[in-house]
């Protein structure tokens, strides 16, 4: 089937605005960090002056999201050297490194500190890779649980899970092949915030579209699953950061 997607920009009330039009019921306008960004998801029948008010009827919203990112927290780009502040599972831990010339590893120290044993000399790209690989291994070990227990629930079997870096979701997934993707940032995100993302890709599964039908259902398994949101997006941001 050939899917119909127009996408260009429209500057609304001196406010740029990426409009894509495609074949969906009903427009969304969403706001997205970490600068703001405005972007319309429009059925494929509305014109640029159906668009134009619909932005317009919003302006009041999308301003205030915007004021939101601009004093939102943001991580400043890591270097992994003693003393800095990484996150593990939404808690906050300082970083001690160890330069030794054995294998590069990670482990928690305490309630408190994450060591890193590195090697000397080794550059801070070097370090950063131990430092995700470790992250992928935690965020691994806590998806059997998860799975399990949503699977029951929901009511839809995932044949597959895997764990990538992903630049603007936190999830997606594969209905034909039944698999679901998770962003590798969740291991340093809250469980709460693992579990909303899966349990929201596992009802992907059953309803393709963000509308009614997949609302009600995320209601009836996750009645709080829009604390969960909010706590995910309202966390410190990364250098690159997501919306969902």
């Amino acid at each position: 089937m050939t899917t119909h997607v127009k996408s260009y920009c429209l500057d609304i009330r001196e406010i740029p605005v990426e409009v894509v039009h495609k074949a969906i019921k009903n427009l969304h306008v969403g706001v997205y960090p970490p600068s703001g960004r405005v972007r319309v998801a429009a059925p494929l029948h509305l014109d640029d002056e159906a668009v134009r008010l619909a932005v317009i009827s919003r302006l009041g919203w999308i301003r205030r999201k915007q004021a939101e990112f601009e004093q939102q927290e943001r991580q400043s780009q890591r270097e992994f050297v003693t003393g800095e502040s990484h996150y593990l599972q939404g808690r906050r831990y300082r970083l001690k490194v160890i330069e030794d010339d054995g294998r590069p590893t990670i482990r928690l120290l305490n309630n408190r500190t994450i060591e890193l044993r590195a090697r000397p000399g080794d550059t801070r790209e070097a370090r950063e890779a131990v430092m995700w690989r470790w992250y992928r291994c935690q965020l691994r070990d806590r998806l059997p649980a998860l799975l399990a227990k949503w699977e029951r629930k929901v009511s839809v079997t995932v044949e597959d899970i895997r764990i990538r870096k992903m630049k603007t979701r936190w999830g997606t997934c594969n209905r034909d092949a039944r698999r679901i993707w998770l962003n590798l940032e969740l291991a340093k995100k809250p469980v709460s915030c693992l579990e909303y993302i899966m349990v929201h890709e596992m009802v992907h599964l059953k309803e393709r579209a963000h509308n009614e039908r997949f609302r009600t259902l995320m209601d009836q398994l996750m009645p709080q699953w829009r604390l969960h949101r909010d706590v995910l997006n309202q966390a410190p941001l990364a250098h690159e950061a997501w919306q969902y």
